[in-house]
């Protein structure tokens, strides 16, 4: 009986984690309506555990069940897009403080040679983008920041793919990473933040305008590093 419940449990989250990717991944795109029945024939399960993956996945908002209509992925807002960058601008520099003495320096240097590659494409990059984000936040010893962190990178990663960042984008963000890191190794964290505190705020503003360019939003240039440090 207890093999039996942990087979279902490990189903349940199976089913769950699927269906999770491929939101956070927009293979089911933002404001389009899904099927349960058509999700378990296309998944291969019984619509049991589709039902609960949903239900589940509605409550971290990335559906919304509609009552006789379907599921519908939830679209990314103004609001989402705002608060998202709010948060990594002010946790993730904090984050680095806390985490560079712990950073090991044989990955740090890995990170660097896989960023410093001129061969890298735009899903590769965006993907190493948030690996290097991930890796310095869960090296900072405080386990609600990094839970905390893990939630608005699912969503971050949403706005990335939703806006089909260019390769002239991901390449900017690339020599931004090269900074941070090439700082850390110097065991400057001081200067990593502050680095750090000039690349998302240039993703904000990335992100912003691709979203808004056809609304009355018209995105600032660049911020510099001596810019960041006077809005501190």
């Amino acid at each position: 009986m207890a093999n039996k419940t942990t087979a279902n449990r490990d189903l349940k989250n199976h089913v769950y984690g699927i269906l999770k990717e491929r939101l956070i991944n927009c293979i089911y795109p933002p404001g389009t309506m899904l099927n349960e029945a058509q999700l378990a024939l296309e998944l291969g399960f019984s619509r049991t555990p589709i039902r609960e993956a949903i239900s589940r996945l509605e409550v971290e908002g990335f559906v919304k069940i509609m009552p006789k209509k379907g599921i519908y992925v939830t679209d990314i807002l103004l609001s989402d897009v705002m608060q998202i960058f709010q948060a990594r601008s002010e946790i993730e520099s904090i984050a680095l403080r806390m985490a560079g003495p712990h950073l090991p320096e044989k990955e740090l240097l890995l990170f660097r040679e896989k960023l410093a590659e001129k061969t890298i494409d735009v899903q590769n990059g965006f993907r190493l983008d948030t690996a290097m984000h991930l890796f310095i936040i869960e090296h900072c010893g405080n386990r609600f920041i990094i839970d905390m962190m893990h939630k608005v990178f699912d969503e971050n990663t949403r706005i990335i793919i939703s806006s089909k960042q260019n390769q002239i984008q991901i390449h900017d963000a690339r020599r931004e990473h090269l900074d941070i890191i090439d700082t850390l190794l110097k065991k400057d964290y001081e200067t990593a933040a502050q680095l750090m505190c000039v690349h998302i705020e240039n993703c904000r503003r990335a992100a912003l305008d691709y979203f808004y360019s056809l609304q009355s939003y018209t995105a600032a240039p660049p911020k510099t590093y001596q810019n960041c440090l006077k809005d501190l």
